[in-house]
């Protein structure tokens, strides 16, 4: 993932609280087969300190991938949309000479990835996932030895993603003049489609941090 200097996140703090913010869906990425493409799959996952909790059926052919190199890519996307070209043209310039572009947060995770096999470690990645998922707790024990949850486990494999990498970046045009980037931010929210709303507010929240960008 390519970042500009205006694109990368101020500090840690900034991708952490976009993340805790309800992001815990994302992208595992494998590599595949010499030869194959790498192996792709959706996914929600927990945060654990610096690892990520996630776990899948048996038969997702992830597995295998893992198995013959545990260096994967986990990667999380939101707040985005498309920014039509007049909306940025410059002052003077006519507005279909505007060049049109995305904008998005996106954190990509490296990370070493270990299988969890044992029934109580299952066990314990899960209560940790229902936890972040589910924190009212209104589900029944999730224990190896007491249904539902004991005799499903055999049916999935966990995953610890040590991560050991963080690559993040909220692109908003931060080198933009500040003018041209609190219009940008009230269109999308006059546009309301999709997820205008939350990208209207990332590109506010930058603008307040950020100020006019010093090169």
């Amino acid at each position: 993932m390519f970042i500009h200097p205006w694109d990368a996140a101020l500090d840690d703090a900034e991708w952490q609280t976009w993340i805790a913010a309800g992001h815990d869906f994302g992208v595992l990425s494998v590599n595949g087969p010499p030869g194959r493409a790498p192996v792709v799959v959706p996914t929600h996952f927990a945060v654990d300190g610096g690892t990520l909790l996630v776990h899948l059926a048996r038969p997702n052919p992830v597995w295998k991938a893992i198995e013959a190199d545990p260096n994967v890519t986990f990667t999380v996307t939101g707040a985005y949309a498309f920014i039509p070209g007049p909306w940025r043209a410059q002052p003077g310039i006519p507005p279909t000479d505007g060049v049109p572009t995305s904008y998005y947060a996106a954190v990509q995770f490296t990370c070493r990835a270990t299988v969890v096999e044992d029934p109580e470690a299952k066990a314990e990645l899960l209560r940790r996932q229902m936890a972040h998922f589910q924190p009212e707790g209104d589900h029944a024990p999730i224990d190896p030895d007491r249904p539902p949850y004991g005799r499903m486990l055999s049916g999935i494999r966990g995953l610890r993603l040590d991560v050991t990498e963080v690559r993040a970046k909220f692109k908003y045009d931060d080198h933009k003049p500040v003018e041209q980037r609190a219009g940008t931010a009230r269109r999308l929210t006059e546009r309301g489609t999709g997820l205008d709303a939350p990208t209207a507010a990332q590109q506010r929240r930058r603008l307040d941090r950020i100020g006019p960008w010093k090169s």
